[in-house]
C-alpha cells in the first residue's frame, strides 16, 4: 500500500465535517506513516471562564488526531476505532493564536493502539501532552435509529 498523504489529509477533514471537530475548526495539516497532526484555533470558543485555552478543548484535540491516526492503521470495511482511554498534562497556558496537536504511535497491536499526542503552540513550545489509548473493534452493522 502506498502513503498519499494528501488522500488522507483530504478524508480526514471530510468525515470532520458536522462532527465536535467542525465545531472546534480543528483540521488535519500533516501525515506520515506514523503520525497525523492537526491544528485548533484558541479564541473565546474554546477558552475556560479565565480566558485560556480550555484544558477539555485541548483533550479533545488530542483524541480527535489520536483516533484519526489509528483509523488509518486498520481496514475500514472491516474495523472501527474506539477511544478507551486518555490522559492530559496541560503544561503551559494559552490565550489565542494556533495550537498544533501530533500524534505519533507507541504501540501497534492488532487490538490496541497507544498514542503519545504532542500540543504544541506557533513558537513549538509544549502546551499539552497526552496518552492516548485506542482499541479495534470488529465493525458492527449500522443501527439506523
Amino acid at each position: 500500500m502506498t502513503f498519499d498523504k494528501e488522500k488522507i489529509l483530504q478524508y480526514c477533514n471530510a468525515i470532520s465535517e458536522n462532527t465536535l471537530m467542525q465545531t472546534l475548526q480543528i483540521k488535519f495539516t500533516d501525515a506520515g506513516p506514523d503520525f497525523l497532526t492537526a491544528t485548533m484555533p484558541v479564541n473565546p470558543s474554546v477558552h475556560q471562564p479565565m480566558g485560556l485555552l480550555h484544558g477539555g478543548a485541548s483533550v479533545a484535540l488530542a483524541e480527535s488526531v489520536g483516533s484519526a491516526a489509528s483509523f488509518l492503521f486498520v481496514n475500514g470495511e472491516h474495523s472501527e476505532v474506539r477511544g478507551i482511554e486518555i490522559s492530559a498534562n496541560h503544561i503551559k497556558a494559552k490565550r489565542n493564536g494556533m495550537v498544533t496537536a501530533t500524534a505519533r504511535i507507541i504501540h501497534k497491536g492488532s487490538s490496541i493502539h497507544l498514542w503519545e499526542i504532542r500540543i504544541t503552540d506557533e513558537k513549538e513550545a509544549l502546551i499539552s501532552i497526552c496518552k492516548l489509548t485506542t482499541m479495534v473493534l470488529p465493525k458492527r452493522k449500522s443501527l439506523n435509529l
